[in-house]
């Protein structure tokens, strides 16, 4: 049994987190897609301000309980480092770095995610954990040798950094302050985030326009639906029976089916590398999220 309370090869919540995969690894294109018409914060308010909208009409019409107590706090924190602070740096890094480059950086989130558990008190320091993360993590690198340009601004990496800490402290608060209902969760978080993001667009003088272009329009329904409603709630289901870190190794995986989508709608060639970093991380995630070694009975 998974210390969050499920098997880790528990079918239910194997097959939520091969969903949260694909799902959040096409988030980065779309949102490369979005920034070409509409500006950063602006476009991620209105994605979050939406998609919050449509949660709490779900929250009312079956009179889900609104969060009280720690669970509020939970859901206020989760709000602000999950959607407002780590939006507010990917969605200026994006533009620069590209889906690709985000996406590989991002690959950091479980292991800022095991030393913030262990820093919470939420996790003991378990070195199969650390292990298999670095293990992903140079099968992203295999993965994406070919694909990281080398002109990508300083700034950019520093504020995918930056998403991928916020992002990684997101999820730990949620393993230490549940914030209970994961529709209320995500509702009242995506409208507190998506309002932060708006005033960002107003103090940066940003143009608030709304989307015309087919392709924008297309990514911006994607994201508002499967790629906030459909990522956030299988995330929340997932955190309540994994732990923070196990969880986090989707951001590993990530950047895998950036690259399959490529190939698949864009006709992008897959490279040997792509191959053999991707058997790299598979293991790397097996071993760091999945395996656990027998313990020895003394019989």
């Amino acid at each position: 049994m998974h210390p969050g309370g499920a098997p880790l090869t528990s079918r239910p919540v194997l097959f939520a987190f091969a969903a949260f995969v694909v799902l959040g690894g096409a988030n980065a294109a779309a949102v490369k897609a979005i920034l070409g018409e509409m500006p950063p914060f602006w476009s991620a308010g209105l994605r979050f301000l939406t998609a919050g909208a449509l949660l709490l009409a779900v929250m009312v019409v079956q009179g889900r309980p609104a969060p009280r107590g720690d669970r509020l706090l939970g859901t206020v924190l989760f709000g602000v480092f999950g959607f407002a602070l780590a939006y507010f740096f990917l969605y200026q890094a994006i533009g620069d770095a590209g889906s690709g480059t985000t996406m590989v950086v991002l690959a950091i989130v479980p292991l800022l995610t095991v030393l913030l558990s262990v820093a919470h008190g939420l996790e003991r320091p378990r070195p199969l954990g650390v292990v298999g993360a670095l293990v992903a993590v140079v099968g992203i690198v295999i993965v994406a040798a070919d694909q990281l340009s080398l002109d990508v601004p300083l700034l950019a990496i520093a504020l995918l950094l930056a998403g991928a800490a916020c992002q990684s402290e997101s999820v730990v608060i949620v393993k230490r302050l549940p914030p209970g209902d994961p529709v209320a969760a995500n509702a009242l978080g995506m409208l507190l985030g998506g309002t932060l993001l708006l005033a960002a667009g107003l103090v940066a003088r940003e143009s608030l326009i709304l989307p015309t272009q087919s392709d924008t329009l297309l990514a911006m329904a994607y994201l508002i639906g499967p790629g906030s409603i459909g990522v956030f709630m299988l995330a929340l289901f997932i955190l309540a029976r994994w732990t923070a870190s196990a969880t986090s190794y989707a951001f590993l995986l990530f950047p895998l089916v950036a690259i399959v989508l490529g190939a698949v709608l864009f006709g992008e060639p897959v490279q040997p590398s792509f191959v053999l970093g991707g058997a790299v991380v598979i293991a790397g995630v097996y071993v760091g999220a999945i395996y656990r070694p027998r313990t020895a009975t003394g019989g």
